[in-house]
């Protein structure tokens, strides 16, 4: 199988281990990026082609999107890269993937639907950990509990930071999001406490804002999303610092100051110590109707950055399968809850 497409970002760490996985499975993408420099080594250890393309030419995204058939997006901060990748996407007629995780760029992405629609391309971003598996666990609780109108998705175990989800985050440092009558409505990131079994007994979990806000109202249709982390005490204190000093943070010079800084993280977040022997992810999901009856099922994965290249290559042979509806969709939506049982490592359980 020799599949026509691209990865944008490849140089990244999360692009460097699609590209990878792509190659095991005896895919030969087109690696792509904005420097040649990085790109070449990384393109001749893999056997790959690639090209270069910077977010300001978009001649030289035409000419590298020319002829394939879908585009993943890994470039990083995705407010920046999504934009125009997805506008080349548009020209060339090829189908838009990506790893974000950011609710800004995915209701971004969802205003472009009708010219997707149009071209009979499909838009579907946050292909990675996050959303495949909060998504399906989100539509499988949904499934279970129809007429649902309340939901909240909790993630533990968020250990490690590239330093392009860094550059994400430092991004969105004071923006605290859920989503109540369909509507994204702004909420202190960490003010609102809950519990959650994550599988070793009740863990107190705060408010965070995950992609999910968007991605699960439109694959479950359920107006109030909440989306939460495990309050660890290191978690507790970033929160506690974006709520109290969210402003600060938010300047020019502060920004400036934090991208330096994220810049000097290294690429590969787990200091090359292999994933698989990192702890698992655990997601809750839990449904909840207007009567107070309730569904909660569990969902436990590989670390996140393991998972990652299997979700997205599992999407990406769905897409070339032409396996597809045109404009915004969400993993869910497409493939149903259980697409994430095919993937290596997860186990689902249902609590109540």
């Amino acid at each position: 199988m020799s599949p026509s497409f691209v990865i944008y970002g490849a140089t990244g760490y999360s692009g460097e281990l699609v590209a990878r996985r792509a190659v095991e499975l005896g895919w030969r993408p087109l690696l792509c990026g904005r420097d040649g420099s990085r790109l070449a080594p990384l393109a001749t250890a893999l056997g790959l082609a690639y090209r270069v393309a910077a977010l300001s030419d978009p001649a030289a995204f035409d000419r590298a999107f020319a002829g394939v058939r879908l585009v993943l997006n890994a470039a990083g901060p995705f407010s920046q890269t999504a934009g125009p990748v997805l506008d080349a996407c548009l020209r060339t007629g090829a189908h838009y993937l990506d790893l974000t995780a950011e609710v800004p760029v995915v209701e971004q992405l969802v205003e472009r639907a009708a010219k997707a629609r149009a071209r009979h391309l499909m838009i579907m971003p946050a292909v990675g950990f996050d959303v495949v598996a909060t998504d399906c666990l989100a539509a499988h609780v949904v499934r279970r509990l129809p007429g649902a109108c309340r939901l909240a998705l909790a993630v533990t175990n968020l250990f490690f930071v590239s330093r392009g989800s860094a550059k994400t985050l430092l991004e969105a440092v004071d923006r605290g999001l859920i989503r109540r009558a369909g509507v994204l409505a702004p909420v202190p990131l960490g003010s609102r406490e809950r519990v959650f079994d994550y599988g070793d007994g009740p863990r107190s979990s705060l408010n965070v804002s995950l992609a999910d806000l968007t991605t699960a109202y439109h694959s479950t249709g359920i107006p109030d999303v909440e989306t939460y982390t495990e309050a660890t005490p290191l978690m507790r204190a970033l929160l506690l610092t974006c709520r109290t000093a969210g402003r600060l943070l938010r300047t020019d010079t502060a920004q400036a100051v934090l991208a330096a800084s994220a810049a000097l993280l290294p690429e590969d977040p787990t200091g090359g110590a292999p994933t698989n022997g990192i702890a698992a992810m655990r997601v809750v999901a839990e449904a909840e109707d207007g009567s107070g009856r309730r569904a909660v099922s569990r969902l436990r994965t590989p670390e996140a950055y393991a998972f990652t290249p299997y979700a997205a290559t599992a999407v990406i042979e769905r897409v070339l399968r032409d396996d597809i509806e045109p404009g915004f969709q969400t993993p869910a939506r497409v493939y149903g809850p259980d697409f994430v049982l095919g993937l290596p490592g997860v186990v689902r359980e249902d609590l109540a």
